[in-house]
């Protein structure tokens, strides 16, 4: 894949975006395919509703405190992309290899002591007890193996920054294959192999998380990259990038931690609490809002991207222009995913629905279902525009204002208004707090668009020089 020069505008601006976002877009919706696979896989292993909610939960009890760093560390996309359009791309590299130092040290102080106790907090969620249990196996693989997770991320970030985001497309298209081949053989007792169950699922995506993080290693660790830009030198901890990457990453950690706070207590409790039924039809609904928003995530990426490298130019003209078109792109992707969601709701959620499963729990399943993904649908041009919106105004470093308000919008609409449906709309059951869920989309997108708007982000500098980086 072409590189664009560094400080030089692209002619041809929608193919620039297209050099970028199509590849990361295709990163991201080969995750969501990933997840949509375990989901399936999953929900062949026996006939009652339970496994697709157990996998759902525990993975998102995981989830939840690695994305506080994981959303810290996105902040590397903004401090690389920024040296890329100010022609210092060196000065890039180090931001990987203390990204990485980052990681590893809260891997070992929290995620991997919390790993031990996911099953008690799945079980103090008093969701059902079989669930809790396969949920709580599910979740902790997932954190035993999540410095592989986030060392690929951090790789990710930087060839985003780069705009050389097909290296990490070829990753995790490969990933992606050998997830499937993987999980199935692990779950089913394929090849040789025992069947594990759900652990095999886990274990299939810990394996090829592996890979994927071995292919952009591999290219940024090599020759050609380390002669350009200095990849192997600044490995040494650095405590001024960490401070730059805490200092604008702590924000966006906060905001996507916290999201997924608030997300765990509507699915894992709001929504999980009114039994299996109820558990699965969410999974269910949001393993297709997660197909809906990953591309647009992959879109969010780009922004960010793109925005950092033109403000890293000095040039917000040319930065303000390029987020409008991600904007556009995801508007239009995820408004055709929510016709899809009304029209064909029916038929999606039947695909998880085990054929021998008890008919009246599986119209039940069915009938919730079909409801969530109405209420998915309704939010959807709100979410790409929330998603994209924040996508550029992490490019441009303004992290602050927008993380705070999107922790306090989620703990206001999402739990609060998730509470107040149940207990003032008890008849609505589940579908209460879903319908919260949507007012806080609408919310976040209003807040963004206002945030964007003003143009403070505008005026913001964020790289610095550091002391010269060693080359031993």
């Amino acid at each position: 894949m072409s590189s664009i020069a560094p400080h030089t505008p692209s002619p041809i601006p929608w193919r620039e975006v297209f050099v970028i976002a199509g590849p990361t877009v295709a990163t991201m919706t080969s995750y969501t395919i990933m997840t949509f696979v375990d989901k399936y896989l999953v929900s062949l292993l026996g006939p009652e509703p339970i496994y697709v909610g157990a996998q759902g939960n525990g993975g998102l009890v995981a989830w939840v405190a690695i994305s506080i760093i994981q959303g810290t560390l996105v902040i590397i996309n903004t401090y690389v992309s920024q040296h890329l359009g100010a022609g210092t791309p060196r000065q890039g590299p180090p931001y990987v290899w203390n990204g990485l130092w980052l990681a590893l040290a809260y891997w070992a102080a929290i995620l991997l002591p919390l790993s031990f106790l996911i099953p008690s907090i799945l079980h103090l969620a008093r969701i059902d007890p079989e669930q809790a249990r396969l949920g709580g196996a599910y979740g902790q693989i997932l954190l035993w193996g999540a410095p592989l997770t986030l060392a690929t991320r951090v790789f990710s970030q930087f060839f985003f920054g780069m705009h050389r985001a097909g290296v990490v497309m070829v990753a995790g298209v490969v990933a992606n294959v050998l997830n499937v081949v993987a999980s199935y053989a692990l779950m089913f007792g394929k090849f040789g192999l025992p069947a594990l169950g759900m652990v095999g699922s886990a274990l299939g995506t810990v394996l090829a998380t592996a890979v994927e993080l071995a292919i952009p290693a591999a290219v940024f660790l090599g020759d050609k990259f380390h002669k350009t830009y200095g990849t192997r030198f600044g490995w040494r901890p650095s405590w001024p990038h960490m401070r730059d990457i805490i200092r604008l990453g702590w924000p966006g950690g906060a905001m996507f931690g916290n999201e997924m706070i608030c997300w765990s207590i509507f699915m894992v409790y709001l929504v999980s609490h009114f039994g299996r039924a109820h558990a699965t039809a969410g999974w269910i609904a949001h393993q297709y809002m997660s197909l809906s928003f990953m591309p647009a995530v992959g879109l969010s990426v780009a922004c960010t991207a793109l925005v950092g490298k033109y403000q890293g130019m000095g040039r917000s003209d040319l930065a303000a222009q390029r987020a409008w078109m991600c904007i556009r792109a995801a508007l239009a992707y995820m408004g055709l995913c929510g016709f899809v969601f009304v029209v064909f709701r029916h038929a999606l959620v039947r695909l998880f629905v085990p054929a021998d499963a008890e008919p009246i729990e599986a119209a039940h399943v069915l009938e919730l279902g079909a409801q969530f993904l109405i209420a998915t649908a309704a939010f959807q041009l709100f979410d790409a525009g929330a998603m994209t919106l924040s996508g550029a105004l992490r490019g441009a470093g303004d992290t602050v204002v927008p993380g705070v308000l999107t922790v306090v919008a989620a703990w206001v609409v999402i739990v609060g208004g998730g509470f107040a449906a149940i207990s003032f709309a008890p008849g609505l059951q589940s579908l209460g707090p879903w319908i919260a869920a949507a007012a806080y989309i609408f919310t976040l997108c209003i807040v963004l668009f206002l945030r964007f708007m003003h143009g403070r982000w505008k005026s913001i500098r964020v790289i610095t020089p550091h002391p010269a980086t060693p080359t031993v």
